[in-house]
């Protein structure tokens, strides 16, 4: 069965940094386009970062543009999402996905997601 697991998240000040991961079970994720999205209480899911499959291309919104990056380590078989200048708004429960977008309309498979809170 095709899993993705989430690691890296935590505790963190503000002006901090993370990495999280995106590790796969039973299919190489380099063939395959990856979604990082988040989603804050009470708030809806929203895309953070997107990088296709071939790696042609990445994609951020503005609320993290220039301070999230995601990258794919083929070797490794993980994606990683690495956020720096985090704000307390970045507060949310992160999950990767094997589809991208604005919001997370659903189909492929997601992870349970890693939680990662700033504090001001």
């Amino acid at each position: 069965q095709v899993q993705l697991v989430e690691s890296g998240g935590g505790l963190v000040q503000a002006g901090g940094s993370l990495r999280l991961s995106c590790a796969a079970s039973e299919f190489p994720l380099d063939s395959w386009v990856i979604g990082w999205f988040r989603q804050a209480p009470g708030k809806e899911r929203e895309g953070v970062a997107c990088i296709s499959s071939k790696d042609t291309s990445t994609f951020y919104p503005d609320s993290v543009k220039d301070r999230f990056a995601i990258s794919r380590d083929k070797f490794n078989n993980t994606v990683y999402l690495k956020m720096d200048n985090l704000i307390p708004e970045d507060t949310a429960i992160y999950y990767c996905a094997t589809v991208c977008g604005r919001r997370d309309y659903g189909g492929g498979v997601r992870g349970k997601g890693t939680q990662v809170t700033v504090s001001s």
